[in-house]
């Protein structure tokens, strides 16, 4: 196991840079996602850490090793990539056993570790298959078994689960999770979808346009969004974003809608953001033009998504089922922010402030 440390790297194409003077320090056994729209260079990253793409400028160490200009084989790592990657020909056993067969270990050895690894991974009764005879959940744990066996210092994943339907996704990345948890290993993984990173992570680094938008604990990544960017890409549905200022309690839209919160705010323009989880709707018998009014309700079992029209500014709540009670579209609503839910960024730079 190693900590993992870019120093001021930097990824560039001709004129054009895609990583910029990244510096971030990995911990010793730590999940690390790296999370951001396509084209934040998120991947990479990933890649000049195994070694795929090269470091226009700065370094990358593994524990104490100066890895820049290793080669891949020489770096001590174990990538899991979007496709798996298995050899058609060959069975589980042997697609686990490979990185060790490609060291000359003896086939006996090298089949009898891939069957503890097999066994780890809930694989033990399909080991004489090929991976055409496999389910895509199982394909992935092969292609992870093989990754396990080396007992690499670093474990680097390329959105492993994207291929993977709704349901496998979720059993996998728990499984994922485990197994790292178990093996302690330092882990890197790449995706884009911020519900994976904060489920997965407990370091959680959200990219965009080749730099660090924000880094942490992913509830804190979560709870204190650094800009609005961050703000509306963690999460989902993402964060309700409302300009506007403060007149006593209430945050006053430039359309003259309110929305009433538990404080009061600096003077000036200002933008407010609000999860949709937080926001708070009471049915009114207001029936003017400037109520708010229901648009549409999107059912998810126990609780729903609700749009709301509030005179031309859409904003979106989560309404817990017991909530719904009265409300339907076209339902005139009064909003208010639940205690302590806002946060608040500033109108030019986006930057936050509370």
């Amino acid at each position: 196991m190693a900590n993992v440390r870019f120093s001021g790297v930097t990824k560039a194409y001709g004129n054009t840079s895609v990583v910029s003077d990244l510096d971030l320090e990995l911990p010793d056994g730590s999940f690390t996602v790296l999370v951001g729209p396509s084209g934040c260079g998120k991947s990479t990253s990933l890649r000049m850490l195994a070694g795929l793409e090269t470091v226009t400028s700065g370094t990358i160490t593994i524990g104490e090793r100066d890895v820049t200009h290793l080669q891949p084989r020489d770096r001590d790592i174990a990538m899991v990539f979007q496709n798996y990657a298995l050899y058609p020909h060959l069975t589980v056993a042997e697609n686990i056993a490979f990185p060790l067969r490609a060291t000359r270990t003896p086939r006996r050895e090298a089949l009898s570790r891939a069957g503890e690894v097999a066994e780890s991974l809930g694989l033990d009764k399909l080991l004489s298959r090929k991976p055409k005879d496999l389910s895509g959940g199982q394909q992935q744990r092969v292609a992870i078994g093989r990754a396990i066996i080396r007992e690499p210092s670093v474990f680097l994943f390329d959105e492993p689960l994207s291929n993977l339907d709704a349901k496998l996704r979720v059993e996998t990345r728990t499984e994922l999770l485990q197994i790292q948890r178990r093996l302690g290993i330092t882990s890197v993984y790449v995706t884009h979808d911020q519900e994976e990173a904060m489920t997965l992570s407990d370091r959680m680094v959200v990219m965009r346009d080749g730099h660090i938008a924000q880094q942490g604990p992913p509830q804190e990544v979560y709870t204190q969004p650094a800009d609005t960017f961050v703000a509306t890409f963690v999460g989902s549905p993402k964060m309700n974003l409302l300009d506007g200022q403060f007149r006593g309690r209430d945050f006053l839209l430039a359309n003259g809608f309110a929305l009433t919160t538990d404080q009061a705010g600096a003077a000036g323009q200002l933008t407010l953001g609000v999860r949709p989880d937080d926001l708070q709707l009471a049915v009114t018998d207001s029936d003017t033009a400037a109520a708010a009014r229901v648009t549409l309700i999107e059912n998810l079992g126990p609780r729903a998504i609700v749009t709301i029209d509030a005179r031309g500014t859409e904003i979106t709540a989560v309404v817990e089922g017991p909530a719904l009670a009265g409300i339907a579209e076209g339902t005139p609503v009064a909003l208010s922010v639940r205690p302590g839910a806002t946060h608040l960024f500033d109108a030019a730079t986006g930057q936050r402030s509370v």
